[in-house]
């Protein structure tokens, strides 16, 4: 039987007359140090013991890591508890996601999920959690969700009442200041073979500032600038991206620098369904990190809380030591390097609104509660078919510390290939303080750039 839904909240929330008040009162807002995590999760482990406690996350790197390095395993010891395949799956349906029971269907049993010891690895530094706090009391949502007030920082609301909240929890998450870093993604074909896209990335996260305010960052979450390394025939592209806040009062701003023509040009398409560029048609725009973008094209409903496989603390993928070519794998990556826990999830739906012309239907998130980062997604087609199974495999990096993707991958079960990203395997480690300022990603700054 499924899961029970834990602590079920049902609000579809878009469409929304005037402002809506989400902020909470002080008294619920001190279940943050309490009951609660700072960012709102359960502190609490489950009655059967199969999720401890919080304990204040993974706030220490193990003592063999050194500042500048890649991550390493933290749990080098943990072996599988047991495996979750396609001839045993109905033992453990009332923890699996309908996209991951679709996933051992189609493609077992060489698609097989190892399960590890749960543990609450995600942390943030003390100053996020007094803003989280300080955002419960404080923060709510503009006309019609398509916005947030009186909120900086991190995730707006830890305690949140509605569908539109829970998302804007992940858009609005913490993901440290500024991060630079190299990764590469591909679209393998249904045999494996494959070709990367390397990419430069370059954040710079104005939402995220200390001693940042709300009226001070111009309608800002971030500014992203990628350069393309590789392959030769894409190298010199670049995009630039102004993520506004309020995306349907101040849409998105983004460039692209196109080398063949050597000129940097507005990209006012690039969102919602549009196809992300060199993804083979295989994941759109507003897929990137899970989802992100405006929530104004669907009807959020919060349907509650359940516990749920999935990635997590995926040090294996994120190791140094592998390539691209151990992930890869026909039809989906290498499960034997996946590590998959018992977590509670926060379950989100969005079904599309009328007269909008998305590509996906149906949407259906699973939010760790623990971080606000998407963990899973499913998408459905207008038939009502499951048609995209996405994944994000998270690891606590070290020196912020921050819980983040290090590898994300979108499954088209109708055309049997799928979309990865965040294969930095080989790649020097994150810089989550590379020094930048706020005018190095102007427009022509970038075009500077370009033609150096």
């Amino acid at each position: 039987m499924r899961n029970q839904l834990v602590a079920a909240v049902t609000a579809a929330v878009m469409g929304l007359s005037g402002s809506a008040v989400a902020k909470v009162s002080p008294a619920e807002a001190e279940r943050l140090n309490n009951e609660l995590t700072p960012v709102g999760a359960e502190r609490a482990g489950n009655a059967e013991g199969t999720i401890p406690a919080w304990n204040g996350g993974l706030a220490t790197p193990p003592a063999n890591w050194r500042e500048g390095t890649k991550e390493i395993d933290p749990f080098p010891e943990d072996k599988p508890l047991y495996t979750v395949t396609r001839d045993n799956m109905d033992q453990y349906r009332d923890v699996l996601s309908d996209g991951h029971i679709r996933m051992l269907e189609q493609y077992g049993p060489e698609f097989f999920m190892p399960v590890y010891q749960t543990r609450r690895t995600a942390a943030f530094p003390e100053h996020v959690y007094e803003k989280s706090f300080e955002n419960a009391l404080s923060a709510e949502l503009l006309d019609n969700g398509n916005g947030v007030r009186n909120t900086i920082m991190t995730s707006p609301f830890p305690i949140p009442q509605n569908g539109l909240e829970a998302i804007w929890n992940h858009i609005l998450r913490y993901r440290g200041e500024e991060v630079s870093f190299r990764s590469a993604s591909a679209t393998p074909q249904r045999d494996g073979a494959y070709n990367e896209v390397v990419n430069q990335y370059d954040y710079y996260f104005a939402y995220s500032q200390i001693g940042a305010e709300l009226a001070d960052i111009d309608n800002k979450i971030f500014y992203l600038k990628t350069e393309t390394i590789a392959p030769s025939t894409l190298a010199g592209t670049i995009t630039l991206v102004h993520e506004t806040l309020d995306q349907v009062r101040s849409p998105r701003l983004a460039w692209r620098y196109d080398s063949g023509s050597r000129r940097l040009r507005r990209s006012p398409n690039l969102a919602y369904e549009t196809d992300l560029p060199n993804s083979s048609s295989l994941r759109s725009v507003d897929q990137k990190d899970m989802y992100n973008g405006a929530p104004n094209q669907y009807d959020w409903e919060l349907k509650g809380k359940r516990e749920l496989l999935v990635p997590y603390n995926a040090y294996k993928l994120h190791d140094d030591n592998i390539r691209p070519s151990d992930v890869i794998r026909p039809n989906h990556i290498n499960q034997e390097l996946t590590r998959y826990e018992l977590h509670r999830v926060w379950v989100v739906e969005a079904k599309r609104r009328v007269g909008i012309g998305h590509i996906y239907d149906r949407r259906v998130f699973y939010i760790d509660e623990d971080s606000w980062q998407i963990m899973a997604s499913e998408e459905y087609n207008e038939e009502g078919e499951l048609w995209r199974v996405s994944e994000a495999h998270n690891i606590s990096y070290y020196s912020v510390p921050v819980f983040w993707t290090t590898m994300e991958m979108t499954y088209d079960l109708k055309a049997q290939r799928y979309y990865i990203d965040g294969l930095d395997n080989g790649y020097p480690a994150y810089d989550f303080d590379p020094g930048f300022r706020g005018n190095e990603f102007t427009a022509s700054a970038a075009r500077r750039a370009a033609r150096r």
